[in-house]
């Protein structure tokens, strides 16, 4: 997510960052189903109200980073340099959104993500939109010339390769080998005659 410049937006985003870190303390302390948003609010000291202008729902305080990684998946595609090709742009993008999921401390969230039902539900809708997102980016750029089809393929492949290497022994290696295949579906695509 882009830093906000101005006092008024510089307050807002940390309005924002402490009802996640309240609602994530809670969640961990106490678990996901057991605390109420308006648990969540009072002890972050704002209204309810104040709450759902941040976050639409309770899973989605959870998932704090959920924009910021969006914007950096399209903005691997939007912002290449002329002539830059697209599978390295996404794959230095989901190496630094593993390396965020694989961070010291993640581990009691991902357990309580895998834990919940609801969240899992989220996750997955969330992880549906941005590969929409993405998508539509790869559609958009008109020095990529990909069917939508395609688009939309890669875009999934580009999502499910962050979910199978946050998995992996080696999230590293493991982002590699998969954009290994990935870029190999891509040059078959890019060489396919379109109709």
């Amino acid at each position: 997510m882009t830093a906000p410049t101005g006092r008024r937006e510089r307050k807002k985003a940390a309005t924002r960052q402490k009802i996640a870190d309240t609602a994530l303390r809670l969640f961990l302390e106490r678990g996901f189903d057991a605390v109420g948003i308006r648990e969540v609010a009072a002890e972050a000291d704002v209204a309810v109200t104040t709450l759902f202008s941040h976050f639409a729902s309770k899973e989605a305080l959870v998932f704090e980073q959920d924009e910021g990684f969006e914007q950096g998946l399209t903005r691997a595609v939007t912002g290449r340099a002329p002539h830059e090709p697209l599978i390295p742009a996404l794959r230095q993008e989901i190496h630094a959104m593993v390396r965020h999921c694989a961070a010291d401390g993640t581990s009691p969230v991902r357990r309580m993500i895998d834990e919940s039902p609801a969240l899992r539900k989220y996750e997955e809708s969330m992880r549906l939109r941005h590969a929409d997102a993405l998508a539509t980016a790869i559609v958009a750029d008109p020095g990529l010339s990909q069917t939508t089809t395609a688009s939309r393929t890669i875009a999934r492949f580009v999502i499910d390769a962050h979910s199978l290497a946050r998995e992996a022994a080696d999230p590293e290696a493991a982002v590699d080998e998969i954009f290994e295949m990935i870029e190999a579906a891509w040059e078959i695509t890019s060489r396919a005659p379109h109709a």
